[in-house]
């Protein structure tokens, strides 16, 4: 997207999100997976590094967040748990001139935190003399990667709202709803950037396929807080498969010619739903569903359209009453309601919103023949929209009786996989 869009985006986000306590889980994130590392009270999730407990000095709960206190360090403090495929979001404010930063994939194998996980910059620019865009300013993927010049970031004293999310090989810095970092660290550049850089003298920087979380103490006054993180190696809380990989038990199916044997059009293939996309129509869950977070893989061999048809109701026909959050490739993230009353924009704001159709924020999908990844929040009459792991979409308006979820076939052949849904209770 360009930069223009993201900032406008950015404020999109701080103006649409709902309205949350300090350091608590909602039921949506909560079915998401989400776990609180930080809930205003206690330290229970985090230790020293290289430390069986909490460091006894440096470290405090002040104004509901972790903060680093003035005067003598205690080092670095990391998650008891490790992490592999992870998303995290997290608050931060410095003080001025302060300095600290994040750091993930962390083995206990040599001196510092910062020798074996990249590291997410946390800074004061301005007091600091950075300049927007360097390579150890506010988000950068610290040494390594540069954020945009026009990243949204705040100055010292002020909240801002950052997020590291690892899956699949791709690493993603986000700050204040805009992402400002994408690297694969899986390629050859991965590799040629540590090995260009002052980690290349410590051993398993960078590459290790599980490690701890840190907050870095490095002399300086800086709070955390909405510190939560969910492990994308396992399973949501409740979850439930709605493809088992092998058949379509658990399905119906609905064609527009109804002469038509849907075993020509819908197929299972490699622990893939195979369509060929003829004749239009749908497969759709023969359960209904009210409230969840439903995530699916889908990928094109070729450009083409499709949809997930979300709270099914009335007639089964081509097509029926529904949310649809878009796959056409060059739309995926839209919204279309389906002979409902149009969803509308959460934030109110018009310039997205075309009748009964939302386009997206920006475009997140891969490239034609790459699998990509929804994630949809179903949340009373609101609807969040995800695309491998960015935000692209929120709607309110929706209908909200629980009801079958479906997958289009309109003309093209598409693949699904990784069909599951966890309940919102």
């Amino acid at each position: 997207m360009t930069r223009i869009c993201a900032l406008a985006f950015a404020g999109l986000l701080a103006a649409t999100a709902h309205a949350q306590a300090q350091n608590t889980l909602t039921p949506a994130e909560e079915a998401a997976g989400w776990t609180l590392l930080f809930d205003g009270k206690g330290l229970d999730h985090w230790r020293g590094y290289k430390q069986e407990g909490f460091p006894g000095h440096g470290w405090d709960i002040n104004e509901g967040a972790i903060h680093r206190a003035p005067g003598d360090g205690g080092g670095d403090i990391i998650t008891r748990q490790q992490y592999g495929d992870f998303e995290l979001r997290f608050d931060f404010k410095v003080a001025p001139n302060a300095n600290s930063g994040v750091i993930f994939g962390v083995a206990e194998l040599h001196d510092t935190t910062w020798q074996t996980g990249p590291e997410f910059q946390i800074l004061d620019d301005k007091g600091y003399g950075a300049e927007p865009g360097d390579g150890h300013s506010v988000g950068a993927l610290y040494d390594l990667y540069k954020p945009p010049a026009d990243k949204p970031s705040k100055p010292a004293g002020e909240w801002n709202t950052a997020r590291i999310r690892m899956s699949d090989g791709t690493l993603q810095h986000y700050l204040n709803g805009m992402k400002i970092i994408e690297v694969d660290v899986t390629s050859d550049e991965w590799t040629e950037r540590i090995a260009g850089s002052k980690f290349n003298i410590y051993e398993g920087f960078g590459v290790q396929p599980t490690g701890h979380i840190a907050l870095q103490d490095h002399g300086d006054e800086v709070w955390y807080r909405n510190v939560k993180v969910r492990d994308l190696d396992q399973k949501m809380p409740g979850e439930i498969a709605l493809f088992n990989g092998r058949n379509t038990d658990g399905w119906t199916f609905v064609l527009a010619d109804e002469n038509a044997d849907p075993a020509n059009t819908w197929s299972v293939k490699d622990g893939m739903i195979v369509c060929n996309g003829k004749p239009n129509g749908y497969i759709r869950t023969l359960a209904s569903y009210d409230n969840y977070v439903l995530k699916v893989k889908w990928r094109f061999m070729e450009a083409g359209n499709s949809g997930v048809l979300c709270r099914i109701h009335g007639e089964d026909k081509v097509w029926p009453k529904s949310v649809e959050p878009q796959l056409m490739v060059g739309n995926a993230g839209d919204f279309h309601s389906i002979g409902i009353d149009a969803l509308r924009l959460a934030s109110g704001e018009s310039d997205r919103q075309r009748g009964g159709r939302i386009l997206k924020s920006h475009l997140a999908e891969h490239e034609v023949g790459e699998w990509n990844e929804y994630e949809i929040v179903a949340d009373g009459d609101r609807f969040t929209i995800y695309i491998n792991g960015e935000h692209v979409n929120e709607a309110v308006n929706a209908p909200t009786m629980a009801g079958p979820i479906g997958l289009q076939s309109e003309g093209v052949e598409i693949h699904f996989k990784d069909i599951r849904l966890s309940p919102i209770r």
